[in-house]
């Protein structure tokens, strides 16, 4: 049987600009779910992202590959846009099986009863899909269990109102097949530089995950409610014997937290040591690991993070109460001090609350020159679809909540009004470009690159700062 995988392509002109620029990673959720496929079945994927002419592109799909199951992943300011390649779908093949998984279709599942749509998967998506495809061969009912919903399934809003299902024990979860995209298309932008010098700023970056969840439950995310807490890790075997088998020389580590247990990580370490792996890593790391942990770092440093995500979130106490991290701003500040003496490059992660003031901005950019070398990026504080605190500010979202969702548009009102907000959102951007470790360090890099940036960076900047423009698009 034929099998079309597609993920969308972003609505929203940030979400374009920061893709284009900085960071595209490989569709792993949709290499996974094909990799699930049976061996004698023809699977493809579709990543929209890449696409100049994503719907253009979609429909020449359907019509080269003409297939029996089409498969959609998203998030929720995703969602329209699943729907909207559902139907088109539906449009040039009635008989087609339109199945709806990802972030969205786990937490709010009743978003995606529309006719455009058959079925809806929960939770990991890899096991389930496998499962989908060898029942539709069989002729059987395609909804099953918690993981695989349908609309005409008489059950259906009792069972999409269940909180979201166990995740599969991490064995059982297939491996992507990373060769079914077009890898030259997936990059990171890349900051660390031991030597001074680059021979390119925008290596090609493969995606990695090496476990799923996390252990905290911090207000502002949605994982611990997908999870129901649980933190699940593959063993440092499994995870060595993908790196070796992955192309590319630099990975990027997707995972919710990569380093929380201190022996898993130093395992997996010391095996790629021991085999003589030399690849370059990004990942995340929460500040109060690092503090308990730099010895890991070390470790890792040697075997070749360069760069790591860390989710500061605040400098001021009361903020990172109020977003429940369970850590402080001096254990931020030590986590910061760690990283700078093992030579691993900061990427700081800071959130901007939609009730700053002018004096609050003003306070985080000078946190943010404090940090200096380091890359530092900003999210806009948004209550997660799913969670209690989405219920609990029902009544008091500025635009549709699904859409603007993705951690750069406010779906809460500001303090400043949109447009003031914007602009200090956008000068953070300036602000933090004085502190990139390529402009403090002087590092070499290609001359063409440095003149790509500039003009992307520029873009990217301008973006921000007119992102109040975009409300115009779905106001309430």
């Amino acid at each position: 049987m034929r099998i079309l995988l597609v993920k969308p392509h972003p609505q929203l002109l940030i979400a374009k600009r920061l893709q284009e620029g900085f960071l595209h990673l490989e569709p792993l959720e949709l290499e996974i779910v094909a990799g699930g496929v049976p061996a004698e079945d023809e699977v493809s994927i579709c990543d929209l992202g890449v696409e100049n002419k994503p719907l253009r592109k979609f429909h020449e799909q359907l019509k080269m590959i003409n297939p029996h199951i089409v498969g959609f992943t998203g998030y929720s300011s995703q969602s329209a846009m699943v729907k909207k390649l559902a139907k088109m779908s539906k449009e040039y093949d009635p008989s087609v099986i339109n199945v709806a998984g990802g972030v969205h279709a786990t937490i709010i599942p009743a978003d995606y009863a529309v006719d455009g749509i058959d079925i809806i998967v929960r939770g990991e998506g890899g096991t389930t899909f496998r499962e989908i495809v060898n029942r539709y061969k069989r002729g059987q009912t395609l909804y099953f269990g918690d993981v695989s919903l349908s609309p005409k399934d008489p059950d259906f809003q009792k069972k999409a109102e269940m909180p979201p299902p166990e995740f599969p024990p991490v064995h059982d979860i297939p491996r992507p097949r990373r060769d079914l995209v077009q890898r030259s298309k997936y990059f990171c932008v890349w900051t660390s530089a031991p030597e001074n010098r680059l021979d390119t700023m925008f290596p090609r970056t493969a995606s990695m995950r090496t476990s799923t969840g996390c252990a905290f439950n911090c207000s502002f995310c949605v994982v611990h409610y997908i999870m129901r807490g649980k933190y699940l890790q593959r063993t440092p075997e499994d995870v060595v014997d993908e790196i070796a088998q992955i192309k590319e020389d630099n990975i990027y580590f997707v995972d919710d937290e990569t380093f929380l247990n201190k022996k898993r990580m130093t395992d997996i370490a010391n095996l790629l040591l021991e085999k003589g792996i030399k690849k370059k890593y990004i990942s995340w790391a929460r500040s109060d690991t690092i503090v308990k942990h730099p010895e890991l770092f070390r470790l890792w440093k040697e075997t070749g993070l360069g760069l790591v995500y860390v989710g500061l979130e605040a400098m001021r106490g009361s903020q990172l109460d109020n977003y429940n991290k369970r850590t402080n701003v001096e254990t931020n500040r030590k986590a910061v001090s760690i990283l700078r003496e093992i030579g691993i490059t900061l990427h700081a992660s800071f959130i901007v609350d939609p009730d700053f003031t002018v004096k609050d901005f003003v306070s985080l950019e000078k946190d943010v020159l404090d940090l200096c070398p380091a890359e530092v990026t900003f999210t806009v504080f948004s209550p997660a679809p799913g969670t209690e605190l989405f219920q609990k500010h029902k009544k008091d979202y500025i635009c549709d909540p699904f859409l603007f969702y993705d951690c750069m548009h406010t779906i809460l009102p500001t303090r400043l009004g949109l447009k003031k907000f914007y602009e200090h959102f956008g000068r953070l951007s300036s602000v933090a470009l004085r502190a990139n470790p390529l402009r403090v360090n002087k590092v070499r890099v290609p001359r063409k690159e440095v003149l790509k940036v500039i003009y992307r960076g520029t873009r990217y900047i301008f973006a921000l700062r007119n992102m109040y423009k975009d409300y115009t698009l779905d106001t309430k």
